[in-house]
């Protein structure tokens, strides 16, 4: 008896014994957890415009008399880090611009970890597998976001909505360093994957007449930036190499392949008030390997634009900008393009004068307003112009735009 009392007795202790034991091992468990979800980040943005065409269309039938409002973009994103060393990250993006509404359905815009090798206060290296933003120029990463952009639309001539798939993320693994120099920081980034061959570089090639499948191929692109005294002086020289192989499905015509190989140099200069960018790029590009002469071409294009920015009344800025694109340097009036019969001399070279304002009344909210002069149609979109020979060499274009986030 004196046993069994005594055992009787002992439960209550033991049972807390066991529960503070338990409470112990569960608290740094829960707070890790806790502290995980405390980097959780979720944003998101969507924006809507209106395009206003006198001749041509852009993003859908501009130049009917209401204009188009089939330029949408919506996306969401979300963040995690669930070690100081490792980060999560994805967005979903929904995008029409033009066409029917099935190609506004969502697409992983990126999805990607980043694992950081080394972080300290003189240099970062790190490491992204997944869908990855191709670092190519001043605003490729951030393109889709109305925010990011000085203006309504990037520059045409360096930011191709045409073929914006090609441009846009590749599927693979890229390398990062980050290094805080005393005058500045020094960025590199490299990347090796597969590139997004979508309709549109399909539609600009002239492929989608020809039964096959065009089918992205390994592909490489890389950046080296610098920036001086905090971000008053940024120059960016960026270089890929994206290829794609056609599967031909027609009768007597063999397999075929693209390449694309673009240089962009990039300089901006910020001041208080106002800011002054340039960039300048070299983009050789062509179809090789088919059997039919008709489809194989190797040609280098320029491109190149300047731009100003002027920030006034803390919460408005408007900005100028003259765009120049040459579809080929041997041919930049177009006259032996035109004389071949492949399509118009205009369809080969792109002047754009472009003036812009935009109204920041929140910092959640944004209305922008932008007029565009274009004489050539160098970068209008073959999906809304099926037919070169209709399009007007000289044209104008209005657009009006409100962006929101959270």
């Amino acid at each position: 008896m004196t046993a069994s009392k005594s055992s009787a007795s002992n439960k209550p202790r033991l049972a807390l014994g066991l529960g503070a034991a338990l409470m112990v091992s569960v608290a740094p468990a829960q707070a890790e957890e806790d502290e995980v979800l405390d980097t959780l980040q979720l944003h998101g943005f969507l924006s809507q415009a209106l395009v206003i065409t006198d001749d041509n269309d852009f993003f859908g039938p501009s130049s009917d008399g209401g204009g188009s409002l089939k330029f949408t973009e919506l996306g969401a994103n979300v963040s995690l880090r669930p070690h100081e060393d490792v980060l999560i990250a994805a967005q979903v993006l929904s995008r029409r611009a033009g066409g029917d509404s099935s190609d506004a359905r969502p697409k992983l815009d990126y999805g990607l970890i980043d694992y950081q090798l080394q972080s300290n206060q003189q240099r970062t290296i790190g490491v992204q597998l997944g869908r990855f933003k191709n670092p190519f120029g001043f605003y490729n990463q951030t393109r889709d976001v109305a925010f990011t952009r000085p203006g309504i639309l990037l520059p045409q001539s360096i930011y191709f909505d045409r073929t914006r798939s090609l441009a846009l993320s590749g599927d693979g693994v890229s390398t990062y360093l980050e290094e805080r120099l005393p005058q500045g920081t020094l960025r590199a980034q490299v990347g090796v994957g597969r590139v997004q061959a979508g309709d549109d570089l399909r539609e600009t090639l002239r492929l989608d007449r020809v039964d096959g499948d065009l089918d992205p191929d390994n592909s490489a692109i890389a950046q080296l930036r610098y920036e001086y005294d905090g971000g008053r002086i940024v120059t960016a020289l960026s270089h890929a190499y994206a290829k794609a192989h056609f599967d031909s499905q027609q009768d007597g015509l063999s397999d075929g392949d693209f390449f694309f190989r673009p240089w962009v140099l990039s300089m901006q200069y910020n001041a208080e008030l106002w800011s002054l960018t340039a960039e300048y790029a070299l983009r050789r590009s062509g179809l090789k390997g088919f059997n039919d002469p008709r489809f194989n071409f190797d040609v280098t294009g320029e491109s190149w634009y300047l731009q100003y920015q002027r920030r006034f009344l803390d919460d408005w800025q408007w900005l100028v900008r003259y765009d120049s694109l040459t579809a080929n340097r041997d041919d930049p009036t177009g006259d032996d393009y035109a004389a071949s019969g492949a399509g118009p001399d205009h369809s080969q070279f792109a002047r754009d004068w472009t003036f812009g304002l935009q109204w920041t009344p929140t910092p959640r909210v944004m209305l922008a307003g932008e007029y565009h002069y274009i004489d050539g149609t160098g970068w209008l979109p073959v999906q809304d112009n099926p037919d070169p020979s209709e399009t007007d060499r000289y044209w104008n274009m209005l657009l009006f735009q409100v962006a929101f986030r959270f």
